[in-house]
Order: structure tokens, then sequence, then C-alpha cells
């Protein structure tokens, strides 16, 4: 089940398991809330075999957007 955390939450649990932080965010929240180390997965698009190339099925994925609704 998701769990929403904080960015500071998500470096440490990231850190802690070696996981892949996919951003999520459109190109213009990519650039504003970047997460050093972090991939960019915009959700519009999505190549589902691009996806799949650049995660590692070995390490968990932790899934990032900054959405304030």
């Amino acid at each position: 089940m998701p769990t929403a955390i904080g960015r500071d939450e998500l470096r440490r649990v990231a850190d802690e398991q070696h996981a892949v932080v996919a951003e999520v965010l459109p190109e213009s929240g990519y650039a504003w809330a970047h997460l050093a180390g972090a991939i960019h997965l915009p959700l519009k698009g999505w190549d589902p075999e691009a996806v799949k190339a650049r995660l590692d099925p070995d390490r968990p994925v932790v899934v990032y957007c900054n959405d304030h609704q």
C-alpha cells in the first residue's frame, strides 16, 4: 500500500534500502523539485520498455511526486 512521506524521509528510506528513486514529475516540476540521484520517469508518455530498462529489478523503487493538492 502506498504511503505518503516527506522528502527527508524519502531520502532516508531510499538510502537505507538502496532503493531507486523515480520521479514522476512533469518536466516543469522536475526542474523545480528534482532530488539528487533520482531518475526522471514522467507519467505522461511512459514507454513501458524504456521504464523497464531504467529500473533494476533487484532494487526497491520509491516513486516521488511533489503534489500539493
